[in-house]
């Protein structure tokens, strides 16, 4: 046990200066560039298809009720923005060929990560608050055709589901896309270095 205890005193005294080359790191950074491309336009196509959805709901359902016909719109209204919102970052992230511009890319990274710092926080709320105003419009014709428990069953989930997106669900995103976007402006940072030497 003592050699191992050595051994392993010697491994973590041991420093490797790893050299990677700036093609090397471009290629990975494309790679993570790709992959945030392709994040943001799922979650661009998953806001669409919940505004097609909703809309269709309008549409092809008889609503009687006012308040259902307000909160339908609320809702509509408030993932319409979400999602004008999340295409400018979209576009902000794709305009520009990283590989011909990387200084410019690496600002616009910046920008990207500052607006996404903006859209899980303040907007995020109004966003949330939107929502569940729509929902509650919606709700109040809605639960009159259900009866007691299925009423209940209906907003303690929906109530559950709102509190565990904007908590629990909320920071994991947060978290991991504040991990990846820094990741990758560390990256670019060092290839504008390694190119301007």
């Amino acid at each position: 046990m003592q050699a191992f205890d050595q051994i392993q005193e010697l491994w973590q005294k041991h420093d490797v200066e790893l050299k990677v080359s700036a093609d090397e790191m471009l290629q990975q950074a494309k790679k993570e560039v790709n992959g945030l491309k392709l994040k943001s336009a799922l979650n661009i196509l998953g806001m669409l298809a919940s505004f097609i959805a909703i809309a269709a709901l309008w549409i092809f359902f008889h609503f009687e009720s006012w308040t259902t016909h307000v909160g339908i719109s609320i809702t509509i209204v408030s993932i319409g923005v979400y999602t004008l919102i999340l295409y400018r970052d979209y576009r902000l992230i794709s305009k520009t060929d990283f590989t011909v511009h990387p200084n410019q890319y690496l600002n616009n990274l910046k920008t990207y990560q500052l607006n996404r710092y903006k859209l899980y926080n303040s907007l995020y709320w109004f966003y949330t608050v939107a929502l569940s105003l729509g929902i509650l419009f919606y709700f109040i014709e809605i639960l009159t055709y259900l009866n007691t428990i299925q009423k209940i069953i209906a907003i303690a989930l929906t109530t559950m589901w709102i509190v565990f997106c904007s908590t629990i669900l909320r920071k994991a995103v947060i978290k991991r896309e504040k991990e990846r976007i820094s990741l990758l402006i560390e990256k670019f940072e060092r290839i504008s270095m390694q190119i301007s030497e």
